[in-house]
């Protein structure tokens, strides 16, 4: 045994090593195998590295050979699970433990039990604990009070967190924060912006965490002005623009429009990592901006900026929305590089991508290899099967959805996926037959999607009058694409007494929708009706209306080309039409002995017209002949 004064010494100089001790558990053990030799028990300070270690087993084992832990222990155990690990019900756990140990909670528990209760919306627990406060006079104490706004508004308690805030009698920014952070992340932008303007009245300047809670605001609010007041006082203010306040302005800009500004913060960035790109990129792809959305990937990677889920979420997304398969194809490979591709996210950006680029096959074999399903991944590839016409198929998925029990249950979105299904099969029966097991069977609300998809269904079968019926009936107003849909079926079956009525509420409806005028202008032509077509077209002129020319794009070498109808700037037009017409032209030749005669048939001077003038040809050549078979 070493005597008492060369014992002090030694503790001296293990505990010393152990504040040094940052790089290794393996050295926290060392000096934890020495303590224990020479009979030196300091449990608390073991305990606390192997938490800023992060090593919850270690910390587990320490804490269970603590014979009595005192209030000490048991705050940075709570701390740890809290703050460095998320185990929030192990946090409440132990709060409880140390409750029937006979120690009081005091103010350095509060702030982390309440963080725990915010996380697992634990709303009991957290009232509970907060009359516990009461009684104890802690709520004077700044960091139990903001906490306790965090909880309450994150428990979608707002009245609550509000009346906690009101309370403190000594505001400082952090206290303004919680509440706006509250309100804005709830959803109540309006909230979150009223406080920060009071706020500022009050003389209270704002940091990092206010910025960015206030975009959050403005992004939910369209509110443009607000937004380029906040990015003015970032600029005045000397702000870092780092990863946190830089992706709130790219992402208000973004969801405010604002395409160019938001590109602006980008490239200003001196530092960007993965949030960063990724606000960009999502931002392009929510926008339609697909292109500029797979060139930022492209860039990324180059910069040596690894993607993450989210990147591959947004990346798809664009793909999608082009139908970019050859580079969708290249995200999934590299999915399955990183290990990405059974997150649930992922796996279902990725169905959703094939099946717009028309690869059903993938999209199933992507759906089949997900080790774990939810009701995003069910939908999305049942949406996928009835977009690519296979009804049958997503309705004995959707069988199978059914009875997967709560794993996945089938909710609105799969409704509207199952009855689309059935629009485009033209199963009536069935279709109405599911829109009533909604609420019977599954306590659903009819919204108006459904209700569309019902007109829609009956409009496509011919059951015109039925449709407009069930309109009347419906509990909502019509929406435009539930009139739209009505008014081409009236026009294809050149019905003109529900078509009048469809007409007149389109046209109060959506004023500058030229489809409305077009197809109204046709339907009176179809009846010979001529001074009426011709109203319409004058309606439009007035109106300033004008069509949207069609768009569409082109995948070659793993680019994507942008035409538009009439377009023929394009840098590289001539080379595109002449290898598109070269590939069709093959295609039709060899795919099958039908498309053969079909070619044969084509008149030699559509031929040569294809083969002079390959733009013009595409699209004369197809239209002749079809004129020409019929």
């Amino acid at each position: 045994m070493i005597p008492n004064h060369p014992k002090q010494l030694l503790t001296e100089k293990l505990l010393s090593l152990l504040k040094q001790c940052v790089f290794s558990t393996k050295t926290l053990q060392q000096i934890h195998t020495q303590m224990l030799i020479n009979s030196i028990h300091k449990p608390n300070f073991l305990l606390s590295k192997s938490i800023h270690l992060k090593d919850f087993n270690y910390a587990s084992l320490l804490f269970s050979h603590i014979p009595l832990p005192n209030d000490y222990v048991f705050n940075i155990m709570i701390r740890g699970l809290t703050t460095t690990w998320q185990k929030f019900d192990l946090a409440l756990k132990f709060y409880y433990q140390m409750k029937f140990s006979g120690l009081k909670p005091n103010n350095f528990t509060y702030p982390f039990l309440f963080v725990a209760c915010a996380n697992l919306s634990a709303l009991d627990h957290g009232r509970l604990a907060h009359s516990v406060v009461f009684k104890n006079g802690l709520s004077v104490d700044g960091h139990v009070s903001h906490s306790l706004i965090t909880m309450y508004a994150r428990c979608g308690q707002l009245g609550c967190a509000r009346k906690v805030f009101d309370e403190i009698s000594e505001r400082d920014v952090v206290s303004w924060n919680s509440m706006i952070s509250g309100y804005s992340k709830m959803g109540f932008a309006g909230d979150a912006v009223a406080v920060f303007g009071k706020m500022r009245d009050e003389g209270f300047e704002p940091d990092e965490m206010t910025v960015v809670s206030v975009l959050g605001a403005c992004s939910d609010l369209g509110d443009l002005n607000l937004g380029r007041w906040v990015q003015g006082f970032v600029v005045n203010n000397k702000m870092q623009l780092n990863s946190y306040v830089g992706s709130a302005l790219i992402d208000m800009y973004t969801k405010c429009g604002d395409l160019l500004s938001a590109r602006g913060v980008f490239d200003r960035m001196v530092k960007k990592d993965v949030v960063t790109w990724n606000a960009m990129i999502t931002g392009y792809a929510q926008n339609g901006l697909s292109d500029e959305a797979i060139s930022l990937f492209n860039s990324m990677r180059v910069n040596g900026v690894n993607p993450d889920k989210i990147t591959l979420i947004g990346v798809l997304s664009a793909c999608a929305s082009i139908g970019a398969l050859d580079f969708g194809k290249s995200v999934d490979a590299y999915a399955l590089e990183r290990g990405l591709q059974h997150d649930i996210y992922v796996a279902t950006a990725l169905i959703d991508m094939y099946a717009k680029c028309g690869s059903m096959e993938n999209a199933l074999r992507v759906f089949e290899r997900m080790p774990m399903k939810n009701e995003v991944s069910w939908n999305a590839t049942i949406s996928a099967l009835a977009f690519n016409g296979r009804a049958q198929e997503a309705l004995l998925l959707f069988k199978s959805m059914s009875e997967e029990g709560e794993a996945a249950r089938p909710n609105d979105i799969t409704f509207v996926a199952v009855l689309s299904a059935c629009v485009h099969a033209g199963l009536v029966d069935e279709g109405q037959r599911l829109f009533n097991l909604m609420s019977s069977s599954f306590g659903l609300v009819p919204k108006i999607e459904h209700y569309s998809c019902i007109v829609d269904l009956l409009a496509r079968a011919g059951q015109l009058y039925k449709a407009w019926d069930f309109i009347e009936k419906m509990p909502e107003n019509p929406d435009e694409v539930m009139l739209g849909a009505l008014l081409g079926a009236c026009q294809k079956l050149r019905n003109f007494d529900v078509s009048e009525k469809v007409m007149k509420l389109l046209l109060e409806m959506e004023p500058s929708n030229s489809g409305n005028y077009v197809i109204s202008s046709q339907i009176y032509a179809d009846l010979k009706r001529w001074d009426d077509s011709a109203r319409m077209r004058v309606m439009m002129r007035q109106k300033g209306v004008t069509k949207t020319p069609g768009c569409s794009w082109i995948e070659m070498d793993a680019e994507v080309h942008e035409f538009h109808a009439g377009d023929s700037v394009h840098l590289y037009s001539e080379e595109i039409y002449k290898s598109q017409a070269t590939h069709l032209l093959s295609q039709m030749a060899l795919h099958s002995m039908g498309f053969q005669a079909w070619f044969e048939e084509v008149p030699t001077s559509i031929a040569s017209i294809i083969a002079s003038h390959p733009k013009r040809g595409l699209e004369v050549g197809l239209k002749s002949n079809l004129a020409y078979k019929h």
